[in-house]
């Protein structure tokens, strides 16, 4: 939901990937400008061209309205367009999340077959462009330190371009809900069942370790299976889990809220984060978190049995290990729990994040480029 003092222009394409007819091909008369026929080629080449195809549609937007915009702020498309602004003068910083050549190793370590192995490089071809573009902005944003060395590492961006900001949540919106109790043995986790790296299959696995030695265990994904060829439902056959996991999607903040009241434990099994917001609105919430190791993830949770549980990535078995401490302890739950929601209500809120990039905005607009004021 935007403040209402914010302005939402939409900037039109050709709505390759709408739910009802993804990977359409348009009509003739759809194709208008360059922009239109270089998202489509793409698409037509098994590449992603969304950030190629959108910095150009928001460059021409942007130059018509330049006398309105102190600074331009690009949320990790990294387009050429971007490229044109910088050269013709435009106050524009960037955010980098993470660095999407990890998305790329991991789909790429889990994937055998050979011809998706191959789609999947040609999909992941927009990285050239973005790790370019990245290398010319002034100044760009991360949300961790573990990202931060990440993306200097493997996209070859300069340390001193890099500033860390972390993102966060409102504290007012995720917040334990009084009078709502705890179902035994419920686990919750938000995760996308079709991208490796968050790591579901090995939740999946540790959950069948779990109920071995507590039969109520069961788990509760925020997320839906988008993928036909998703790993996941074969993982559920093999494991016998289908009647002890629930998918739930297209539900309200509250909703979500209100599951997290319900839950004994929430969890965060993926490979590799370069934040994860999950991981604070669980926290925010009250619930003590089971997290691994995983990229920016310490770095977010905090200490091992005071603010979380952490195990290493990829590990069922020691993920079922910590999921079996934390479900048969309440006296840890409860202090977990509260540790957490405290740590990440001092630290990670969309205040702090605001207060943060507006700091940067100013260096920008004054022509600064000075240390990092986070660092």
């Amino acid at each position: 939901m935007l403040d209402p003092g914010v302005e939402l222009v939409e900037v039109p394409g050709l709505d390759l990937y709408r739910p009802d007819n993804p990977f359409r091909a348009p009509w003739p008369h759809e194709f208008r400008t360059r922009a239109d026929l270089a998202e489509f080629g793409i698409l037509c080449a098994a590449g992603y061209p969304e950030p190629y195809a959108f910095s150009l549609r928001a460059r021409e937007i942007i130059r018509e309205r330049r006398d309105e915009f102190d600074v331009v702020h690009d949320n990790q498309c990294l387009g050429t367009g971007m490229l044109d602004l910088l050269d013709e003068g435009v106050p524009l910083l960037a955010t980098l999340h993470h660095p999407i050549t990890v998305d790329r190793d991991v789909e790429l370590a889990h994937e055998k077959n050979l011809w998706r192995r191959f789609m999947f490089r040609r999909w992941y071809g927009f990285l050239n462009m973005q790790m370019r573009v990245a290398r010319r902005v002034p100044r760009l944003l991360t949300v961790s330190q573990s990202s931060r060395r990440d993306i200097v590492a493997q996209m070859g961006v300069s340390d001193d371009q890099l500033h860390v900001v972390p993102v966060g949540m409102d504290p007012e919106v995720f917040t334990p809900v009084p009078g709502v109790d705890r179902v035994r043995g419920r686990i919750m986790t938000t995760a996308s069942a079709d991208i490796p790296m968050k790591g579901l299959t090995v939740l999946l696995e540790a959950l069948a370790k779990v109920r071995t030695e507590r039969p109520d265990a069961h788990l509760v994904v925020i997320g839906k299976l988008k993928n036909k060829k998703s790993a996941v439902p074969a993982v559920l056959d093999r494991l016998g889990l289908h009647d002890h996991i629930r998918f739930v999607s297209g539900v309200e903040t509250s909703e979500i809220v209100r599951l997290y009241a319900e839950a004994e434990l929430a969890v965060v099994p993926s490979l590799y984060e370069g934040f994860s917001l999950p991981a604070v609105e669980a926290m925010a919430c009250g619930v003590p978190l089971v997290a691994t190791t995983g990229g920016a993830l310490p770095e977010v949770v905090g200490t091992d049995h005071e603010t979380g549980l952490l195990v290493e990535p990829g590990d069922p078995g020691a993920l079922a290990a910590a999921l079996l401490e934390g479900l048969g302890d309440s006296d840890l739950r409860e202090r977990v729990g509260a540790a957490g929601r405290e740590r990440v209500t001092e630290r990670f809120t969309w205040r702090a994040c605001a207060a943060g990039t507006a700091e940067h905005y100013r260096r920008i607009v004054a022509g600064e480029d000075e240390k990092d004021p986070s660092a």
